[in-house]
């Protein structure tokens, strides 16, 4: 989970986006809270489903907010297990392969930048991270028996890490009557209830064993699940964050400062639709 703690945020405007945040690339909010503490000021917090899941094999992550000042941070050193968030100018030089999704993204990023822009909200994160695809998601060689196997580990809660310590990326993959299912038990095929009783082996039922420690990708060229988009060799994770400030009086005073500060450098405090499209054109000109 993400935590974030925010501060002089009205109650209406925090029901509304509670309420309205349902747009795929903008993270999920699981919850709002607060603590009280004796003779202390209350303190509020919202839980956020997070966007690096699962995270067994994420090679780098990033924080973009398509700015320049301050948008550096040293990365760890090789062999250590810290884990460093990297931002806007780390990411210099590089790109989101992403070939046929690339124009969904675009789209996806505008959708939920307007969305941000109405409600007057600035500052957010667009978080992203890849890794490397397994040699069969990049070739795609796949047999449908192999897919039935992922859909299904998909849609069974025992196969989350909460269960069973079995890592897997949660998604929402409509039910069809017609498909066919694998039984764990005894690795047959089986029809759904109501045809002709019959099972026959599946061939590739000792992949299961390599779908469930690999965290193996569900379904290539179909849709993903939220904040997971495939290219041709890396899978990324994308989402945006942190949707709580606005654009108020104090943002107002922040924005006309850093305008003396850094002249003619770009910075995080500038208006919602500033904001807005330039994090468009950041996401525009970082993928291909």
């Amino acid at each position: 989970m993400q935590y974030c703690y925010f501060h002089d945020i009205s109650c209406s405007f925090l029901f509304d986006l509670y309420i309205s945040v349902i747009i795929d690339g903008i993270v999920s909010i699981l919850g709002v809270h607060r603590i009280k503490f004796p003779h202390r000021q209350k303190k509020y917090f919202i839980v956020m489903q997070s966007v690096f899941y699962p995270d067994e094999r994420i090679n780098a992550r990033y924080d973009i907010k398509g700015c320049e000042v301050s948008r550096w941070t040293d990365p760890a050193p090789e062999g250590s297990q810290i884990i460093v968030v990297l931002k806007d100018l780390n990411f210099e030089g590089q790109y989101i392969t992403l070939d046929q999704q690339r124009p969904w993204l675009l789209r996806q990023v505008e959708i939920d930048t307007q969305f941000l822009r109405r409600l007057n909200v600035l500052d957010y994160s667009l978080l992203l991270a890849h890794q490397p695809l397994h040699q069969d998601e990049r070739h795609q060689s796949l047999s449908f028996a192999s897919l039935i196997v992922r859909t299904k580990k998909s849609v069974n809660p025992g196969s989350s890490p909460v269960h069973s310590g079995v890592g897997a990326v949660p998604g929402v993959v409509p039910e069809d009557d017609s498909t066919l299912l694998l039984s764990d038990t005894d690795g047959r095929c089986t029809k759904p209830v109501g045809d002709a009783e019959s099972a026959t082996p599946c061939s590739d039922t000792a992949e299961l064993s390599d779908f469930r420690v690999q965290n193996r990708r569900l379904l290539p060229n179909l849709k993903n699940p939220l904040h997971v988009i495939d290219g041709p060799e890396q899978r990324y994770f994308i989402g945006i964050i942190d949707i709580f400030t606005v654009y108020g009086f104090k943002k107002r005073l922040e924005h006309l400062w850093k305008r003396l500060r850094h002249p003619g450098r770009t910075f995080s405090t500038v208006s919602p639709q500033t904001y807005c499209l330039r994090l468009c054109q950041w996401v525009q000109d970082h993928t291909k």
